[in-house]
């Protein structure tokens, strides 16, 4: 627990840009202690960053990541963080299935507009 990685280490062991951690910590989602001008990062910064890259994968918003990491340290804790959590899974998951509808809808219409195209052209042919 006692150990710590500097920003490239943290950088180079997530595939991340310098300046992508620079900026989680500038929206306070990542507070590093300072000594001079080096960041050090300790095992808590490591955690969380894992859990903002995991929320980005996941498709929330930096805002949303900041309310969720936040919750674990302040009220209403962990089983507030968690019911939170599965709220905003379940808002997300609608998201992606009615993107899903569209797309299939959209490939639908191609389709269509396609077979029409191709009759179209062996009219003309």
């Amino acid at each position: 627990m006692d150990q710590t990685w500097t920003i490239t280490q943290l950088a180079d062991e997530h595939g991340i840009t310098l300046r992508t951690l620079r900026h989680y910590e500038d929206v306070g989602l990542l507070t590093p202690e300072r000594r001079g001008t080096t960041r050090v990062f300790h095992h808590r910064d490591r955690i969380r960053l894992r859990l903002i890259l995991r929320g980005k994968r996941l498709g929330f918003t930096l805002p949303e990541i900041a309310t969720i990491v936040d919750m674990y340290d302040d009220q209403p804790g962990e089983a507030g963080q968690l019911r939170y959590l599965l709220d905003q899974i379940e808002v997300r998951r609608e998201e992606l299935a009615q993107r899903r509808r569209d797309i299939d809808d959209t490939l639908a219409e191609l389709a269509e507009v396609e077979a029409r195209c191709r009759d179209d052209l062996s009219k003309l042919a």
